[in-house]
Order: C-alpha cells, then structure tokens, then sequence
C-alpha cells in the first residue's frame, strides 16, 4: 500500500462535469456518487482484512504489538510493510531490511506526480493527504471521469482502508498465536488478488496489456533471484521499453509510408 494524498472530505469536493485533462478515465460517463462510494468501499474493506496477515506476520518476525501498530501507522504502505518484516524475520539486517521497504515504497511517490494534479487540494491539505498515496487510492481514484469522483474515491478508499487495515493489524498482532500460519488462510493474498481485479478492467488497449504482460514476466522471473521489493522496481521498465518498441515501430511505418 501506501504513500500519500487526499482527504478532503467529500462534503468539500467541488463538482467538475468535465474529466480532468489526462485522466485515466477521461472517456467513461460519469458515474453517480454512490457507485463511486461504493466502489471505493469495495476495495477499503476487502484489502484493509489484509491487516490481520501483517499483524500475524510481525508478532512472529519478532516485532512487538507497539512496533507492529507503529509500522501500519506511520508507513501504511502494505509491500513494504510485509517485506520489512519478511526481511528481519529472515535474519536480515534491520538497515538493509528498511532499505528495501524504503525502495519498494518509491512508486508511491509517482502516484502522488499524477494525483496531485488531479486532485488539486489546498497546499495545507496535501502533507497529510499524501500519506493516503498508494496503489489502491491511485486505482480507484484515477478510475473516476471527473475530478468530484476523484477526490471522492481517493477519500473514501484512504479512509476505509487506512481505519481497517490498522485495525486488523492490532487484531492480527494481539492474536498472532491463536490465528496461527497466515498462509492457511490465504490473507497474504487477499490485497494483491483486489488490486489485479481493480486494474484488469482498466487495461484496454494493447499497449497496456503488453505492459502488464511484460512487468509480470520480468516480476516473476526476478523474485527468486532479487531481495524483496526490487522486481517491483524492475518489473516498472516495462513500460519504457514497451514505449520505446512501439516508438521505433511507429518510426519506421512512417519511413516506409514517406517513400
């Protein structure tokens, strides 16, 4: 999960009839308030259950219930949080293991590149809306048609997510033994399994597919070779190259046109 944007209340939201120039969704029709609510809800309460994973996880990594707590506080990014206490629980040492969390968290920061735009909020809003920036709120929120949905998903999927994913990380670490291995039950995959769901819809041409495509390949083909967190870095040059290929592709049609 996370780094940082929004969370003016929705009460607060100014209402755009028009998409904002750039947006994900700038050709969809424009959809109620409630669907937006809705969806929003969707994806907070079903990635926020991953909390219990996290909490389950640290206790038996050997964090406390406080440093657990502290970690879904305050960096809230859920990848980074995970391979944080994968990383010490595999002997790892601690600055190294902050390290990678640290990189994996990066692209959170790309997110915020294109939400701040898109949201447009007050200067003294946006420090403690970035720290809701994450693959989820960016999904939901760059899903919306015009900028009242946009700060309304971002909002509702920040709020929901970020109150559920803390709470079920204090329930996960208080009954990390009772709960047993997380594997079991499958929560190490519920967050993953919602984000692919929430995206696959979103990938319509076959530039995007390509790029998927190419980022699972390189993601899947450096996991075992790679420290945690860095195929995701790489597994992000997918795109460029996808980029590159259909710039090299373009340029030659137009060669061949010119003669």
């Amino acid at each position: 999960m996370a780094e940082q944007t929004a969370s003016a209340p929705a009460s607060s939201v100014e209402p755009l009839e028009e998409a904002p120039a750039g947006s994900a969704a700038t050709a969809a029709p424009e959809k109620s308030d409630a669907a937006v609510v809705r969806d929003a809800l969707g994806v907070g309460v079903a990635v926020g259950l991953s909390g219990f994973a996290f909490g389950v996880t640290s206790a038996g990594s050997g964090l406390t219930v406080l440093q657990t707590c502290a970690l879904s506080l305050l960096v809230f990014t859920g990848a980074s949080q995970f391979a944080l206490v994968g990383a010490l629980a595999g002997g790892g040492n601690p600055l190294t293991a902050a390290a990678g969390a640290f990189f994996l968290g990066v692209r959170n920061a790309f997110y915020g590149l294109r939400l701040s735009q898109l949201l447009a909020l007050p200067r003294a809003v946006r420090p403690f809306a970035a720290h809701w920036v994450i693959d989820e709120t960016a999904a939901v929120a760059l899903a919306q048609p015009t900028r009242r949905g946009i700060r309304m998903g971002f909002t509702v999927t920040g709020l929901s997510l970020y109150a559920l994913w803390n709470l079920t990380t204090l329930l996960g670490a208080l009954g990390a033994e009772a709960i047993g291995d997380t594997d079991a039950w499958g929560l190490d995959a519920a967050g993953p399994a919602v984000f692919l769901a929430l995206l696959a819809p979103m990938l319509r041409t076959a530039m995007e597919r390509a790029v998927a495509g190419l980022a699972v390949v390189l993601m899947l083909g450096l996991l075992p070779v790679l420290p945690a967190g860095v195929p995701v870095l790489v597994a992000g040059l997918a795109a460029p190259a996808a980029l590159y290929v259909e710039g090299r592709k373009d340029r030659n049609t137009a060669q061949k046109e010119a003669r």
